[in-house]
């Protein structure tokens, strides 16, 4: 940097009338008036999307909300080393009377795809991961066996439930769900469920291009000797470091002394080249300072804010120049990176698509017991909503072999090392995750279904978030009695075949939402199922024993009508009970099951059949005392709205009038 000359008497006098003509822009405004300003001339909406590689991903922002392709896990898997076996043949077992069960000739490892249907009296030899074969509906592990060589067998001394350490297809991500939302940042998790899925391309939100400039004559860069008077550039580290904080592309164009034409050239090339420019120091009524004489020819509406009732801060400068926010900090480095995270950070993060900073810890209720391990200090992930009386959170019970646990939490809690369980109803510190800032606006605890993803979209862009929490009919009922969820989605019937109205408890009121169509489900060409009603196919299906079904965990809406259909009869996979519709769908179509229960989007998903049964009404239990809050009523809004019902449609669906 050359040494510029000292200036003449002449040039002073100048410099002070320039001064006195420019105190004009010295004008002292409140914090929050000088925020509207600047803001009222902003576009804040995040910039467009670029594709990237995944592995490029980490940090950026999702441009788009993302749909899952396939399931996670995409077949019906083993959780443990063991036997793969029909529950129904370890019914009474005892250590007086264990069950023995012959070994097939087959041992399922990760990888392969099972070849033998697992007959009555039998079970195959399975690994942790491996795909659990046709006839089976639970898994016990080796430990839980002895083995019999000389016939080959194995004898249980306890009874399985069904389902036990099987993870069914679609547990973890069901294939068309909302995978990610728009808007939300990728993190180490979110990269796992992306792969998890096969995604090899993301489409993000572009980063904002920040241009940085340091100005005043005392600035030396870096690095260099710092000669008498001069000062090391501090700032111009500090912005750009605080800009990749916040989501932005630090574009570093260096120190400039206070010389007017070298200044301006670079500011405006700044401006060409980036989204945003930030100039540090320069903002006060020094002879010497430039920035806000240059910043204020660039463009309109030009200079909106110099001065702000901060201490520090005072001498900020806020300016648009045709649409491109021009920002001058104080010089003092803690003035700066004071008010770059007031009125710069916000700014920065709408254009990269990131939410407001979060809070750190947050003391919640926990209102169920959690079981620990003693002996080891247990992390317990959890979901994080509004209580009646205040913070509330719930473990995410997924399992250790879900990849979407991480991201679904909101925090985690510590039970301690010597403790058995965390007792319900205790106050405990939850660290946040990320941006978890605090609990979400609606809470939806209930029946899942693929369009309640349109009316939950549509309330993100009304501004307000949601957690939906799968527990099923039955468990979103007791939600709404507890007072747990604002919303509790529903479709139980009654004896009468009325949907959802006997629900009805005092507190408790019932909004409708959409039909959907449930119906049998097969895989096209099976002779038994084409060119029948339901009902005819179900008839064919328990006349023939080689028929294998797939039903529905108990407390599900969908259980009720198959039940009822079955009229008592219990046929081959009865017992085999996976709790979601795509989880039905992919045993049906991976040729596990011959039929099945579900509805008919899922159906076309997978290319499946579909007989149709009953239409069935999806519906909202809605917590009186909850309604008049200001999200409540944005999600009711949602729900009404044309363009969402138009979305339901598309899905095959028909909303409530």
């Amino acid at each position: 940097m050359t040494t510029k000359p000292q200036p003449t008497e002449s040039e002073l006098l100048a410099a002070v009338r320039n001064a006195a003509r420019q105190e004009q822009f010295l004008e002292v405004v409140s914090a929050d008036d000088a925020r509207r300003r600047f803001e009222k001339n902003l576009d804040l909406t995040p910039l467009p999307g670029e594709r990237v590689a995944l592995a490029a991903a980490l940090g950026r922002v999702l441009a788009n909300d993302l749909i899952a392709p396939i399931d996670v896990p995409p077949f019906d898997r083993a959780n443990v080393d063991g036997f793969a076996l029909k529950s129904s043949n370890t019914l009474g077992a005892t250590d007086a009377a264990p069950k023995q069960l012959a070994l097939n000739a087959e041992i399922i490892a990760c990888g392969h795809a099972p070849k033998l249907e697992v007959r009555p009296g039998t079970a195959t030899t399975i690994a942790t991961g491996g795909v659990v074969p046709r006839g089976a509906d639970a898994v016990v592990m080796v430990e839980n066996t002895e083995l019999i060589e000389r016939i080959p067998a194995i004898e249980l001394r306890r009874s399985i439930l069904p389902g036990q350490f099987i993870s069914y297809a679609g547990s973890d991500i069901a294939r068309g769900e909302t995978l990610l939302r728009k808007g939300q940042r990728i993190g180490s998790r979110e990269i796992g469920m992306m792969a998890a899925c096969g995604l090899a391309e993301i489409e993000v939100v572009q980063k904002p291009k920040i241009a940085v400039l340091s100005t005043g004559d005392e600035l030396v860069a870096v690095g260099s000797p710092l000669r008498p008077g001069g000062v090391y550039d501090s700032n111009g580290a500090i912005v750009a470091a605080a800009i990749t904080e916040a989501g932005g592309e630090a574009i570093t164009f260096g120190a400039y002394p206070d010389d007017e034409a070298a200044l301006e050239q670079a500011v405006r090339k700044a401006l060409d080249a980036c989204d945003m420019v930030i100039l540090s120091g320069g903002t006060s009524k020094g002879a010497g300072d430039l920035s806000h004489g240059i910043v204020s020819k660039l463009g309109k509406p030009g200079i909106l804010v110099h001065g702000v009732a901060l201490k520090p801060g005072k001498p900020l400068c806020l300016a648009v120049a045709n649409g491109k926010p021009v920002v001058v900090l104080p010089g003092f480095p803690t003035s700066a990176i004071f008010t770059f995270h007031a009125f710069v950070a916000p700014v920065i993060r709408a254009l990269a698509g990131l939410p407001p900073e979060a809070a750190e810890t947050v003391e919640a209720n926990v209102p169920l017991r959690i079981p620990s391990e003693m002996g080891r200090k247990e992390f317990v992930l959890v979901s994080l909503i509004e209580g009646a009386e205040g913070p509330v959170v719930f473990p995410i019970t997924k399992g250790s072999g879900a990849v979407t646990s991480f991201s679904q939490a909101d925090g985690f809690i510590e039970i301690d090392a010597l403790a058995s369980s965390l007792d319900a109803n205790t106050q405990s510190k939850v660290t946040l995750i990320g941006s978890a800032a605090h609990a979400p606006d609606v809470v939806i605890m209930g029946s899942h279904d693929v369009a309640l993803d349109v009316v939950v979209g549509a309330l993100a862009e009304r501004g307000f978030s949601a957690r939906t929490i799968a527990v099923g009919s039955q468990g979103g009922v007791a939600a709404a009695n507890n007072g747990q969820c604002d919303l509790a989605p529903v479709h139980l019937v009654d004896t009468n075949g009325v949907y959802n109205e006997h629900l009805l408890l005092p507190g408790l009121s019932l909004v409708k939402g959409w039909q959907r169509m449930q119906g049998v489900l097969f895989r096209q060409g099976d002779k038994r199922f084409e060119d029948k009603t339901a009902q005819d196919a179900v008839k064919a299906a328990l006349a023939d024993p080689s028929c294998l079904m797939v039903n529905r965990n108990a407390g599900a809406g969908t259980r009720v009508l198959i039940d009822k259909l079955l009229a008592g009869a219990k046929p081959p996979g009865y017992a085999n009970q996976p709790k979601s519709h795509n989880a039905v769908a992919a045993a049906v179509a991976q040729a596990r099951a011959d039929w099945g229960m579900a509805i008919e989007p899922v159906a076309k998903m997978y290319g499946l059949g579909f007989l149709p049964l009953s239409p069935e009404e999806y519906d909202f239990l809605l917590v009186e005392s909850r309604k008049d809050r200001p999200a409540v009523q944005a999600f009711l809004a949602a729900l009404r709205d044309p363009k969402t019902k138009e979305r339901i449609r598309a899905l095959g669906m028909q909303p409530a009038e």
